[in-house]
């Protein structure tokens, strides 16, 4: 009877150490989810434009995702006009584990430079520098629809709010 009791216990001990064992192993493996998988597809919407002198511009707006892999890398295409201003965006963007890393390009003022942030959930945040630009990012996707704040420095457009919708 005590051999049986011993073995009863031995075993329960081994099995809770093998459940802790392969607890961290599990977690290890579960890397975090790319928010851009949640952007992939066509968005169009609208926005305002703010400048230096406390103007603001209606903006009407288009962009494009095209994610590849597991959602490990991304492609944008973003065109914004209103009466005064235009612009169109494009960049290349990759997720490893939380952080986005990449390069932008905007073909009407021929300015281009490197991306870098951090993407959790659904939200990205994110630094934009060129050699006469710098910007910070803020994107939101859920569900449908996505905000996007954009904040330059060294420009006389202070802000740029946009609401897109999935089409």
């Amino acid at each position: 009877m005590e051999a049986i009791k011993m073995s009863g216990s031995s075993f329960t001990q081994k099995a809770l150490l093998f459940a802790v064992l392969c607890l961290p192993l599990g977690a290890a493996v579960a890397a975090p989810v790319s928010p851009f998988v949640a952007m992939a597809g066509t968005w169009s919407g609208g926005g305002v434009l703010s400048t230096s002198d406390g103007q603001q511009e209606q903006l009407r707006c288009r962009a494009t995702y095209n994610v590849a892999g597991s959602g490990e890398q991304l492609r944008l295409n973003l065109r914004c006009a209103s009466p005064s201003y235009n612009f169109d965006l494009a960049s290349d963007v990759e997720y490893r584990g939380g952080a986005i890393s990449g390069s932008w390009s905007e073909a009407s003022r021929n300015a281009s430079g490197t991306l870098s942030g951090r993407a959790a959930g659904d939200h990205v945040q994110a630094a934009a520098r060129g050699d006469s630009f710098s910007a910070s990012l803020s994107l939101t996707t859920r569900g449908g629809r996505q905000t996007v704040s954009i904040q330059p420095q060294g420009t006389n457009i202070t802000s740029v709010s946009l609401a897109l919708s999935r089409r």
